[in-house]
């Protein structure tokens, strides 16, 4: 059992995709996911001792105040990070933090569905580490499936959500309810 895990959020990613891909729309309060659910997944998976770390881009200079004050009341740690401008600084900033998590002890949870951070991923895995992926599996990167990975979903397995939001999903066999397709 690992002392410690870290739940990584890239909350461009996984905001942009629930609006552009699932919502079609800019996610509404009440669409948006509950925060303190995904670090109770998170403990569920090994320790009780569970670092969030939320990344927001703030180089525009129009930080969202308001919900960075929300993920801090659900236990997270605001990470805010400024660039040039065609920096992805989010991207970067996860990049590095993977990369000082290979000297420490702990496990990752690894919420975005970017390819961007398999290099980092590759040494977690290779040096011991239990990394895991949570967002939307129908829109995550293949690359970490195919390292073998383990992805969990923000919706189904995490809880996150007060609402159902309408996915289009492989659903296995196992779960499947005709019941949820005939209304």
């Amino acid at each position: 059992m690992p002392d410690r895990t870290y739940v990584l959020i890239d909350g461009e990613n996984l905001d942009t995709t629930l609006g552009v891909s699932i919502l079609r729309h800019s996610p509404k309060s009440g669409e948006r996911p509950r925060w303190e659910r995904v670090l109770d997944f998170a403990r569920t998976l090994g320790s009780d001792d569970v670092v969030g770390l939320f990344f927001i881009n703030s180089t525009s200079g129009n930080t969202p105040w308001p919900f960075v004050a929300a993920i801090q009341n659900a236990g997270f740690r605001a990470v805010l990070l400024s660039g040039t401008g065609s920096e992805k600084v989010v991207d970067v900033g996860i990049q590095r933090t993977l990369e000082a998590l290979v000297k420490r002890d702990g496990d990752v949870l690894l919420g975005s569905h970017d390819r961007d951070f398999l290099p980092q991923v590759e040494q977690l895995v290779d040096t011991g580490h239990g990394v895991a992926m949570l967002g939307f599996p129908e829109m995550m990167s293949g690359v970490y499936a195919e390292l073998g990975v383990p992805i969990y979903d923000l919706e189904y397995d995490a809880k996150a959500f007060n609402l159902r939001l309408p996915r289009i999903r492989v659903i296995p066999l196992a779960e499947f309810d005709p019941e949820e397709f005939l209304d």
